[in-house]
């Protein structure tokens, strides 16, 4: 399981450093929905069940989805 751990850790810190390299927004919002959900996974790892299902589902997926929703408005506005 440690190697599992260690290759999370190594996933989560790629996605962040892709979410900030990126010049897509679509693209950096999915990698902080992908590095939330990580995270999520850590904190199940760590014993804390509840801090992992709230980050779970506000983290990775309320907060993706409006960080989607208000990226495809802006887009629109410039149009």
């Amino acid at each position: 399981m440690m190697y599992l751990d260690l290759l999370v850790c190594l996933v989560l810190v790629l996605s962040g450093v892709a979410a900030m390299n990126t010049r897509n927004l679509v693209s950096a919002a999915v990698m902080v929905g992908v590095v939330s959900l990580l995270v999520s996974y850590l904190f199940l790892r760590m014993g804390a069940p509840d801090v992992a299902m709230t980050e779970a589902s506000i983290g990775a997926g309320l907060s993706t989805i409006i960080f989607l929703i208000a990226i495809r408005r802006t887009e629109e506005e410039e149009r």
